[in-house]
């Protein structure tokens, strides 16, 4: 009899043992599942706590159901969660930002960098200064009193400029170079004082020294116009000329010609002047109705230039000359100049490259005439004519002698200065 299920049979069931065979050849060895276990976790760590669980893998290495399904489990990381400390699996918080240090460090930094920029355009401005004006060869010089005095040149030098900018500017072309305006600057404790010297002054020549000869010149008692000092030998004999005819002491040179004074005003992008009156003056170029406007570089060098069309000929030209030059101060000296790059460095650029100054003249001397031009614009100073008499023998505008002494003694002193001048 048949104990074996339907189609089973002694014969059929083949010779594996353990099979319901009778055979003596023991069937191969089963693989049987392992248990592999992980190395255990810290205590209290882990997903809330749950110690790692075994991973079962057989024989030939494969898991027990689907290789890789236990995948990160039994490593006690949880799915869908970054990585982080200790295994639980959230990020640190980030720290807060030290903003203590994050301003100190940018203050530094912008400290930094307008300590640089500064060093380095005092270096450019200092390097452009032209230093050609030699004071040490003038002789028998006045002692020097309180406060500053700078003797401020505009002449009509022509160097550097094409034949368009002389048409254009109307400046003509004539050989060498004079004075067209020469004005004192007073600065000191009490006030500044701006006095212009007109250019028709009946002055003595005294003795002096040749600035390039060396050559000594006795004086002969020669009267001439204060700007034939400066054509007869330079900015040397003019600064010896007003020493000897006023008694007062000459610090510092400064001079500007015409296409450089043009430059500054278009660098500055134009001054606006009141124009008191219409003028018209085909010599200079001026053409202006009366009222404000803003000049150009063009047309302000025609207007400190019109002498023509003014009845009062030199001293009303020297009257409009100040009332320009501290126009023209006053807009450089000002925030927007100043703290602007694109108009700061073109104005230095423009009025650098154009201006003569004595040897001992520096940025700070430089700096101080301006800011003084300054503050006589704004009223905190005073602007006048050297005090004139008359009209000397020979046509000449002739000092007031009692008046310039009084003038100077009030200059040297540092003194508010009370005498007035036409």
């Amino acid at each position: 009899m048949n104990d074996w299920p339907q189609g089973w049979s002694d014969d059929n069931r083949g010779n594996h043992y353990g099979r319901g065979s009778a055979s003596a050849q023991p069937e191969s060895a089963r693989v049987m599942r392992q248990v592999r276990r992980g190395q255990a976790a810290p205590p209290g760590q882990g997903y809330g706590g749950v110690p790692q669980q075994p991973s079962y893998v057989d024989g030939r290495g494969h898991g027990g159901y689907d290789d890789g399904y236990d995948s990160g489990y039994n490593t006690g990381q949880v799915y869908g969660g970054a990585g982080g400390s200790g295994g639980t699996g959230m990020r640190e918080p980030r720290p807060a930002p030290n903003w203590r240090r994050r301003i100190k460090v940018t203050s530094i930094t912008v400290v930094t960098v307008l300590l640089v920029t500064t060093v380095a355009t005092y270096f450019w401005a200092d390097s452009k200064l032209n230093r050609e004006v030699d004071l040490s060869k003038v002789i028998d010089r006045p002692e020097a009193g309180e406060g500053t005095n700078y003797l401020i040149v505009g002449s009509d030098s022509r160097a550097g400029m094409s034949a368009e900018e002389k048409k254009r500017l109307r400046t003509g072309s004539a050989e060498g170079k004079r004075t067209d305006s020469m004005m004192i600057l007073h600065t000191g404790s009490n006030g500044d004082t701006l006095i212009s010297l007109p250019r028709d002054s009946n002055v003595t020549i005294p003795s002096f020294k040749g600035s390039d000869s060396g050559k000594f010149y006795k004086g002969t008692g020669r009267q001439v116009k204060l700007n034939a000092a400066y054509a007869e030998d330079g900015p040397e004999l003019l600064v010896r000329t007003v020493e000897a005819n006023t008694g007062l002491h000459i610090d510092h040179y400064v001079e500007i010609g015409f296409a450089g004074f043009a430059n500054i005003v278009d660098a500055v992008g134009g001054v606006e002047m009141d124009i008191p009156r219409d003028i018209k003056d085909s010599k200079s170029g001026a053409d202006f109705k009366k009222g404000k406007q803003t000049l150009n570089g063009e047309e302000a060098l025609a207007f400190v230039r019109t002498r023509y069309a003014l009845a009062g000929s030199d001293l009303d030209r020297t009257k409009n000359q100040q009332k320009f030059l501290s126009a023209l101060a006053n807009q450089v000296a000002t925030p927007g100049t100043v703290l602007n790059p694109f108009k700061l460095y073109p104005t230095m650029g423009a009025g650098l490259d154009s201006l003569i100054v004595d040897k001992d003249m520096g940025l700070y001397d430089l700096a101080s005439m301006f800011w003084a031009m300054k503050g006589v614009s704004g009223g905190e100073g005073k602007s006048m004519n050297m005090p004139i008499s008359g009209n000397s023998a020979n046509g000449n505008l002739q000092w007031d002698t009692a008046k310039v002494k009084q003038l100077v003694e009030q200059l040297k002193n540092d003194e508010k200065v009370t005498v007035s001048g036409k």
